[in-house]
């Protein structure tokens, strides 16, 4: 692929961005929901709409965006979940579409980037618990091929190293149902944890079921926090504690990078605003022998 792209007609089409899911899980995992709805808020009144795929492979992925370079199908295009040695940005880079991604800088190869700190976010996740009385924690990530999976485990495992903690981690796929067998498999461990941290709302979700299909309570067995906020959290019975994002303003950041490189201006990298952490009915004091 070349470079190819013909930035003359680009604000006429709309903005592009892939996900590497299972339909089911984009369908019930609101976070990008939440996105495209900030990203939407900035880039419309501009005449812009933004174009989503949902696609089972990476490989997929990155067919589908030479396709719409080669076929002048969108303006910009967004990139998230990225991996080490990402080929998307050699594409995006090749074909000189502007393009902004959601992501630490350290990963984006001079792309600009929209970041959250993820490690003060998961300092106030062990912080909390600890303050509780928590000593042995456990963390169910996402895939373990994903930059931000990568950095959440690393602070995780340093925040917990810094306190002399006794830590587990477990991976998942942000599905409810990788929750679920997760902390199943947490449970059925000889020292079981007694505090777990999510990388998802739907996987605390899922978490949650397999405690109460355990016959166990949270956070009177188990204390639970999702990574991200979201109505179902708010809404579970027990409501569930989580770290809070302003979500769609990470959508409205994107946005405005976009428009900033379709002007033909810098974008600079820009950190989101920081998140906090929600105390529901899923956390409470570690459990007493």
């Amino acid at each position: 692929m070349g470079l190819d792209f013909d930035h003359t007609t680009a604000n006429h089409r709309p903005v592009g961005l892939t996900l590497v899911r299972a339909s089911e899980v984009y369908g019930a995992e609101p976070f990008y929901h939440e996105v495209i709805a900030g990203i939407d808020r900035i880039v419309r009144p501009q005449g812009l709409s933004v174009l989503i795929r949902v696609l089972p492979t990476r490989e997929q992925e990155l067919e589908t965006i030479e396709r719409w370079v080669r076929e002048q199908t969108v303006s910009a295009i967004i990139l998230v979940d990225l991996v080490a040695r990402d080929e998307r940005l050699s594409a995006v880079a090749r074909a000189g579409v502007p393009a902004v991604v959601l992501g630490s800088p350290t990963v984006a190869r001079g792309l600009p980037a929209i970041w959250t700190n993820d490690a003060e976010t998961m300092d106030q996740a062990v912080q909390h618990l600890v303050a509780l009385g928590h000593r042995r924690l456990a963390h169910v990530t996402g895939p373990s091929e994903l930059a931000h999976t990568a950095s959440r485990k690393e602070a995780f495992e340093r925040a917990g190293g810094e306190r002399e903690l006794t830590l587990q981690s477990i991976e998942g796929d942000y599905s409810l149902e990788s929750g679920a067998r997760a902390m199943s498999a947490l449970l059925a461990g000889a020292e079981p944890p007694t505090a777990v941290v999510f990388d998802s709302d739907q996987m605390a979700l899922g978490g949650l079921r397999a405690t109460q299909q355990a016959g166990l309570a949270a956070p009177r067995d188990v204390s639970i926090v999702a990574w991200d906020d979201s109505a179902q959290c708010q809404l579970s019975e027990p409501a569930l504690s989580a770290l809070s994002h302003d979500v769609q303003r990470i959508g409205e950041l994107a946005g405005e990078s976009l428009l900033a490189l379709l002007s033909g201006a810098p974008a600079a990298d820009r950190e989101a605003p920081r998140a906090t952490l929600v105390r529901r009915a899923t956390t409470g004091p570690v459990p007493q022998p």
